[in-house]
């Protein structure tokens, strides 16, 4: 006993403790992957976008090679 409360009173706050530590850990981790995810999607999106951009100027030139 420490100061009159038992030592397991001490142990159970130390874990409450903990446990909100190790949740802020997992949340803070979950985010960064969350992060890296949607920069990875976004830059097949673009990859995608501009590869149709690219796909239409060779349209718009063999036309103009054609009709030109």
């Amino acid at each position: 006993m420490i100061l009159g409360i038992p030592w397991w009173v001490y142990m159970f706050i130390l874990f409450i403790f903990f446990s909100g530590y190790m949740s802020f850990r997992a949340l803070v981790a979950e985010k960064k992957l969350e992060k890296q995810f949607i920069e990875r999607e976004g830059k097949v999106y673009m990859d995608r976008i501009e590869e149709k951009r690219s796909n239409k100027e060779i349209e718009e030139e063999k036309k103009e090679f054609i009709s030109g």
